[in-house]
């Protein structure tokens, strides 16, 4: 089982740290590359640079009055629930559709059904099928 998981690229949970500047103050940021990678893909489908990104990400944060304790992390489970959306079929990965022009409400409706489902399904609560081998 865990084959799958320890022989993936090194890579993707090497740590690299980039600087940027948020409101006039530059500031580190330290993530593995797999969320490097997906925050490039993120802001790509958006027409941004990834610190173009981060820093509309961390005021519309503020704005919505986000405790931003530890912005590391709120971007880690961002790029999660972008791939989990995808993964779920809500999204396209390969569409250059901007995030911006989706349907929130409706992507927020799916996600939430989706993990409902999800939660239910693998706390036992309904029959788990097995694969065949």
């Amino acid at each position: 089982m865990c084959q799958l998981f320890i022989e993936a690229d090194q890579h993707l949970w090497k740590s690299r740290t980039k600087s940027l500047r948020i409101d006039g103050v530059v500031t580190s940021i330290r993530l593995e590359d797999f969320f490097w990678d997906t925050l490039e893909e993120i802001a790509f489908r958006d027409d941004m640079t990834v610190n173009q990104l981060i820093t509309r990400l961390y005021f519309e944060s503020m704005d919505a009055d986000h405790d931003l304790g530890n912005f590391t992390s709120f971007l880690r489970v961002c790029c999660s629930r972008y791939l989990s959306l995808a993964a779920d079929g809500s999204l396209t990965r390969g569409e250059i559709t901007p995030i911006a022009e989706l349907n929130a409400s409706e992507l927020l409706q799916q996600e939430t059904s989706m993990r409902q489902v999800r939660k239910k399904y693998f706390s036992g609560q309904t029959n788990k099928p097995r694969a065949q081998h």
